[in-house]
């Protein structure tokens, strides 16, 4: 682990990834399945919505069906799964001087996370929301409205942070966004003349098809890691296998993960293809599997544990995730998590 001599800032010696998403205020509400069709809600799939949309869908719902509001986004979920762990992370995000930033940057700071922010330089606007319906059947359906996020940019970088991490950790979704993209680029684009590594996550299969100009221009001189689901990597690399998929990520990335549901996740190393297995858990809130799969793995990577190991861990971690509520397992589950990693072979 990391030694951390803290700045004003926040700022340290070094961290094991250094993350650049969007912050999002998850509103978790519980919902039968009448409730998307009755209200043209395509389920499954993250869809950006206007404000009075999101407004719209809290009044439809009722104040009953809430079940939990508490910070959230992709990569930011991942960058506190991997503190919980023991890790060292930065997260650049963009939130606003409202309530929902505030309870935002509160939950990083609790966290340990190192930010872009203090508690006195947020902008005035409106913080990022969710709406995260989550269905009898666990599956979560996100009506999305980014905020002050939207115009996330190059200034929210600190290439002095960057510079000391041994991972950049991008969210894919940050391609909807032209100035979003654009700092995604010129992050990259520092890191790989710093001798820092790249991860990219795909986020999401619409976004991939969606984007995919903007994930080509991402990976056009290679990334170090991928993390995707079957889905994204086989949207991404036009294939209609599996393998096939895996086998074209080769030519784009060093390494690469694409969970697979409750097969577990197939991890390459750079040599050899990985197949780790997943536990089996009953599911009753699928959010935030794959950021806590990505967060457990980056920490296993940064911090000595081997490829596999790193594979065994995230499953773990994913799997825990979807047997409680909300997006995040806590600092309590992890401590339990590792435990259970060493009792499994190596």
């Amino acid at each position: 682990m990391v030694c951390l001599i803290n700045d004003f800032k926040g700022h340290t010696v070094g961290y094991d990834v250094y993350g650049i998403g969007n912050a999002l205020l998850d509103i978790q509400l519980d919902v039968e399945f009448d409730f998307l069709t009755n209200h043209d809600i395509s389920k499954g799939v993250m869809t950006y919505v206007s404000q009075e949309r999101q407004t719209e869908i809290l009044d439809l719902a009722g104040s009953n069906c809430v079940r939990q509001i508490s910070s959230g986004g992709s990569v930011a979920n991942s960058m506190i799964v991997l503190q919980y762990f023991g890790g060292s992370g930065y997260f650049s995000c963009k939130i606003a001087n409202d309530a929902a930033g505030t309870q935002y940057y509160n939950e990083m700071h609790q966290a340990g996370l190192a930010t872009n922010y203090d508690d006195t330089t947020r902008p005035d606007g409106d913080t990022g929301r969710c709406i995260v319906k989550i269905t009898p059947d666990a599956d979560r359906t996100m009506s999305t409205n980014l905020g002050i996020g939207a115009d996330i940019s190059d200034q929210q970088l600190d290439f002095s942070a960057l510079q000391s991490a041994k991972y950049l950790y991008i969210e894919g979704y940050l391609t909807t966004s032209p100035t979003g993209h654009s700092a995604a680029l010129q992050a990259k684009e520092y890191a790989d003349k710093n001798g820092v590594k790249t991860a990219l996550t795909f986020s999401d299969p619409a976004i991939v098809e969606q984007f995919k100009p903007q994930f080509n221009e991402l990976t056009k001189n290679g990334v170090d890691l991928i993390f995707c689901n079957e889905s994204e990597a086989k949207t991404f690399t036009g294939k209609d296998t599996l393998t096939e998929a895996a086998n074209e990520l080769k030519e784009i990335s060093k390494t690469f993960v694409i969970t697979i549901g409750p097969k577990g996740s197939l991890v390459y190393d750079g040599n050899e293809l990985i197949t780790v297995p997943a536990t089996e858990e009953k599911p009753i809130d699928t959010l935030g599997a794959g950021d806590m799969y990505a967060g457990a793995f980056l920490y296993g990577i940064t911090n000595g544990l081997s490829w596999k190991k790193s594979g065994q861990l995230a499953n773990l971690t994913s799997s825990k995730v979807v047997t409680i509520y909300g997006p995040r397992v806590s600092l309590k589950d992890t401590v339990e998590l590792k435990k259970h990693l060493e009792s499994m072979p190596a």
